[in-house]
Formats: C-alpha cells, structure tokens, sequence
C-alpha cells in the first residue's frame, strides 16, 4: 500500500487516540472529582463514568495493539495471544456499547411521555430496568467470549482424534470468526439505541401534537427537552451506525487477500465512536458543558499571564 496514505491513516488514529483520552479522562476526572470530595453523583454521572474509563482502556488497548502490529507484523501473532488479545478488546469494547446504550434508555425514560401501561409500568420500575439491562449485557458478554475462544478448544479436541475424524478450519474460518462474533453481539446493544431513539421522537412528536393548544410556556419547555436529548441522540446513532457498518466491513474484509487498505478504514471508522463520543456526551451534559467552560477560561487566563 502506498506509504503516504498509511501514514495519514496513522495520524487520523493517533489524532482520534488524543481526542479518545482527553474526552473520556475530562469525564471521568470531573466525575472522580466530585465523588472525592463526598459529593453524591447522579445515576447518568455514574454511567458516563465507567463509559469513560472503559473507553479509556479500549482506546489504549487499540494503540498498543495497532503499533505491536505495525512494528512486529507476524511476529507476536501466535494463536494463544491474539486469542488473549481478542478476549481483552471485547471485554471493554462490550462494556463501551452497553454502557452507551444504557445512557440511551436513561434518557429516553426521563424524557419520553407516554400513557402506554407497559411503558408506565417500565418507567415506576425504571432501576430494575436498568440492573437487568446490565445483567443480560453480561450474559452476552459471556456467550461472546465462549465463541470467540471456541476454535483453539475445537483444535485441541480434535488434534487428539484419527485424521479421518477431524474437522478442518481453515484461516479464513477462524479470521472471520473473531469479527463475525463481534458484530453479531455488537448489533443487540445497537439495536436498543436506535429503538430508543425512535421512540423518543414519536415521543416528541406526540408530545407537539398534544400542546398545540397548551401554554406557549409549557410546551417550549417540555420540547427543548426532547429536541436536547434527541440532538446527543443524533450524534450518538449516527457514530454508533458508523462504528457498526466499520464491523461489518471488518467482517467482509476476511475474505479478501489484499485488505491492508480496508483494515485501515475500519479501524479509523471504529476509533471514531468512542473518541469522538465523549465530545458530544460533554456538550450535551450541562455539568460538563459548565465544567469544560470553567477550564477553557482557566487555560486562557494562564496563556495571558
């Protein structure tokens, strides 16, 4: 591959890498901060803060991984490591997504209005929903790390049968296993997300219809709300359908034999969601938005003196 277009690859990573850590460390450092010093943090805080230190690890687990790769091509690349290698990226990639995907149905709870029974009866109960929102994003997680450590079990078991026994997997197979796995667990929490999303905008959209001949006042209120949350929403789907479609790609690009160039792309693509996230979880967070001000100011009365 050409040479230029590898090294603006590199800095797009290493440019999403430094947005990734200040981002996600900014939140968890406010957050921390506050905890510190006794102060009770909400229920969304708390989400925000293990999205960002998961968000942290996975960003770092990307660069090591990605310069090991650069610098040692095939050389560290031995089954039992990169299947520790795979294990350890799901684990706080996984979390990345449910921890996403929970600030998702937080919202859309505190913002959404229906008189559905089922909704009501989901709202009153709105902890328990989301304990086992965490609960079945562990039972995935685990389902995910069985699969994706099944082929070195299925090679060991069959080394130890008759030639005429055994099952052939070949490279393609298992290369396509790992990203294949990924995605097809990564859709769930995806999927929830956007279900949310649309929901909350029929919600907005009920909503409008219902005030048309409310207070001017009331309805101005309740709607800055929504269009609020639906704007981080927005932002939010649409990095999370980017980082979605990078795993799909990643998932045809096991097919194909000379893949240098799309690996890349995907893995720009898939950097881009929890790096450039943080920023739209900081804007669309008034306490963040407050804190991030407060610095800003700091650092320019600094630069003056």
């Amino acid at each position: 591959m050409n040479g230029v277009l590898q090294i603006t690859f590199i800095v797009i990573l290493s440019v999403e890498f430094i947005i990734g850590i200040f981002g996600n460390g900014f939140i968890a450092v406010v957050n921390i901060k506050d905890l510190v010093k006794g102060r009770k943090i909400s229920s969304v805080d708390q989400i925000l803060t293990a999205l960002a230190i998961s968000r942290i690890a996975l960003l770092w687990l990307i660069l090591v991984s990605w310069w090991i790769f650069m610098l040692y091509p095939g050389q560290w690349m031995t089954d039992r490591r990169v299947s520790i290698m795979y294990s350890i990226w799901t684990t706080f990639n996984q979390s990345s997504l449910w921890f996403a995907t929970s600030l998702s149905i937080f919202c859309f709870f505190k913002i959404a209005n229906f008189s559905n029974p089922i909704f009501l009866y989901l709202k009153v109960r709105f902890k328990k929903v989301m304990i086992g929102t965490l609960i079945m994003s562990l039972i995935l997680f685990c389902l995910n790390i069985i699969i994706i450590n099944a082929p070195e079990s299925i090679l060991i078991t069959e080394y130890n049968v008759s030639m005429s026994y055994s099952l052939i997997l070949n490279n393609t197979q298992l290369s396509m296993l790992f990203p294949f796995a990924n995605t097809m667990f990564g859709f769930i929490p995806f999927a929830v997300s956007l279900v949310t999303f649309v929901l909350l905008v029929f919600s907005l959209w009920k909503h409008q219809r219902k005030m048309q001949h409310s207070t001017h006042g009331c309805r101005d209120a309740s709607t800055k709300a929504h269009i609020r949350a639906l704007q981080t929403l927005i932002a939010s789907i649409l990095l999370y359908s980017i980082f979605f479609l990078s795993h799909v790609m990643k998932v045809w690009s096991a097919l194909l034999l000379e893949r240098t160039l799309l690996l890349l792309i995907t893995q720009v693509a898939r950097t881009a969601f929890p790096s450039v996230h943080s920023w739209v979880l900081i804007l669309g967070n008034a306490k963040m938005r407050k804190a991030s001000l407060y610095v800003f100011l700091w650092l320019r009365c600094r630069h003056k003196e």
